[in-house]
């Protein structure tokens, strides 16, 4: 046999063998029937990362350190230590005059006599008020509406000669009345407060105080200085009152004009002079119940004293009777 016979003849039976056939026929088919069910993946552009500049770590820093608090930065200041709000310097060549120090034109000419009758015109009594607490005075803007007539609106003014001095309880400035360009008096107003966050409005109270201070020497309202005219006003216009109050009950005396009322929540209860004991003893006495010790004999005396009283009085009632059993 030819040697290509030979060769055709081994293929032939190593195609017939079942045990290396089979193997061969899987590879063929499952290379032919091979199917892909995923779909396709496309790969989308990544952007690329963005480039952080070399010095962005101190830029952040620097932010950190203006907006966070440091141990320099100055913290908030109260007011009760004082406004800081002194009168500005003037220079020494201007030709205007620094009113915080200068004393331009005190008592260098009288008024006319126009000005002098209306700044020293009688107080009407219906222009006169009462605290409750007795004290008379006249409203503010009455003291500007004489100032306007006798010198006119933007005529005078008040002139700060110091700056705000805050205590514990009181505001305080000096100021200076000017009319017609030249000083005419100087008056240290004053103001109580009782809250922190009154002292804006206590600075007022102190710049109303001052005006009312320098009004004194124009003239204007001295009669509110003059005890036989407070006396007479007292008798003619005013009426003490017992008054209480809606809410606590608690009761006080009143001052107030007689032709004035009441308001909530105080009420008349009484005349002056109406203790607070007697009006609450008369009101909210109790019956006592029957048996029962009074708590006085009526003499103003105690409890200890009644007892005291009644065991004298059976003292001397067993001390009789033991003498009478003995005369027996």
């Amino acid at each position: 046999m030819s040697t290509s016979h030979r060769a055709s003849a081994r293929f032939a039976s190593a195609l017939s063998t079942p045990s290396l056939a089979a193997p061969r026929i899987c590879r063929v088919a499952q290379r032919t029937r091979c199917l892909s069910t995923s779909p396709k993946r496309h790969q989308e552009p990544v952007a690329p990362a963005p480039k952080i500049p070399v010095n962005a770590g101190a830029n952040v820093a620097k932010v950190q350190h203006e907006l966070s608090p440091s141990d320099e930065s100055e913290p908030v200041r109260s007011l009760t230590d004082g406004l800081e709000d002194p009168p500005p310097v003037l220079n020494e060549n201007e030709k205007q005059v620094d009113w915080t120090r200068s004393f331009h034109g005190l008592s260098s000419t009288p008024f006319t006599p126009e000005q002098a009758a209306i700044l020293q015109e009688p107080l009407d009594f219906d222009d006169i008020e009462i605290k409750p607490d007795g004290i008379v005075y006249l409203p503010e803007i009455k003291y500007r509406r004489k100032l306007n007539r006798a010198f006119g609106p933007g005529g005078w003014g008040l002139a700060p000669r110091g700056e705000t001095i805050v205590t514990a309880k009181v505001v305080t400035r000096e100021y200076g009345l000017v009319c017609g360009g030249r000083l005419v008096s100087i008056a240290r107003g004053e103001q109580q407060y009782f809250d922190p966050d009154g002292i804006p409005t206590a600075t007022e109270g102190c710049k109303s105080n001052a005006l009312m201070r320098c009004c004194k020497d124009l003239g204007i309202a001295s009669e509110l200085w003059d005890p036989r005219f407070i006396r007479k006003f007292m008798a003619e216009m005013a009426r003490e009152v017992m008054v209480e109050h809606a809410v606590t009950k608690k009761r006080r005396k009143h001052f107030m004009r007689k032709d004035d009322e009441l308001r909530f929540p105080w009420k008349e209860v009484g005349p002056a002079g109406t203790s607070n004991k007697a009006n609450a003893e008369g009101t909210h006495k109790t019956p006592r119940p029957p048996g029962t010790p009074a708590t006085g004999n009526g003499n103003g005396k105690g409890v200890a004293s009644a007892a005291s009283q009644a065991f004298q009085k059976a003292k001397a009632q067993a001390t009789s009777g033991q003498a009478a059993a003995g005369k027996k």
